[in-house]
């Protein structure tokens, strides 16, 4: 399994929030490039970045950062935060990265979702983010009735081929993965699937390891990584138990 530390940015630093919520941030780096090449010289293989801003905004709001994220690391990136119009896949892409990230679009525009997967094929990720079982929306501001099993299986039938999964409840905790919802939603696609939310230690990136379905391919750590918790280089070999 692949480790993707991440990075995400609001307001020119890079933060993290709890559980989703705008309103319990912790910042850590001033500037959102020093995390990632601390990262990258701790030997990550592929960097998550997150515009918070953009996902709030409807629109990338970090680019410069991302393009000297994407400049400044030798290892690739993907983005995501606010990526709903081609022009604003494209500027990511032009800024650097190598996978975008696509959240609201994806359920909202499938005319939007069908062009940008015809266009840019396997670098489209689709980051399916889940509260109570329910997907949520607009940067996790808006609550969505259709399950989160249900969307990712009519996803992946129009020609998805990569997931993020992120539960919202455990996101920003390090209490645990929500192992058990990751699975259900493994068994409804064959796409690969990328998780996200409540590592804390590394007993969960083992546990992951061991007892993740076979598509899950990698995990997003942040807040556990910033606090130094564990290193990247400990986090990598946790994820090589399998």
């Amino acid at each position: 399994m692949i480790l993707y530390p991440a990075i995400d940015i609001r307001g020119g630093q890079a933060v993290r929030l709890t559980q989703g919520d705008y309103e319990r941030e912790t910042a850590y780096d001033a500037d959102p490039v020093d995390a990632a090449k601390r990262w990258a010289g701790e030997g990550a293989e592929f960097l998550h970045v997150v515009d918070l801003d953009g996902a709030k905004a409807g629109e990338p709001q970090n680019l410069d950062a991302i393009g000297r994220i994407a400049v400044g690391v030798e290892c690739p990136i993907q983005v995501g935060g606010g990526l709903r119009d081609a022009a604003s896949v494209a500027s990511v892409l032009d800024a650097g990265a190598e996978r975008v990230v696509i959240g609201t679009a994806a359920l909202r525009d499938p005319e939007f979702l069908a062009s940008t997967l015809e266009r840019h094929g396997e670098r489209v990720v689709v980051s399916v983010d889940a509260r109570d079982g329910k997907v949520a929306l607009a940067g996790w501001t808006e609550a969505g009735e259709e399950g989160v099993v249900e969307a990712v299986a009519e996803l992946t039938s129009r020609g998805v081929t990569r997931f993020l999964c992120t539960a919202i409840e455990v996101d920003g905790t390090m209490e645990g993965p929500a192992l058990d919802e990751l699975n259900q939603i493994a068994a409804s696609t064959k796409a690969h699937l990328i998780a996200s939310g409540g590592v804390g230690n590394l007993s969960h990136l083992e546990a992951l390891a061991r007892n993740a379905a076979p598509n899950v391919e990698g995990a997003i750590v942040g807040r556990a990584l910033y606090e130094r918790k564990f290193t990247v280089a400990e986090a990598i070999t946790a994820l090589q138990t399998r």
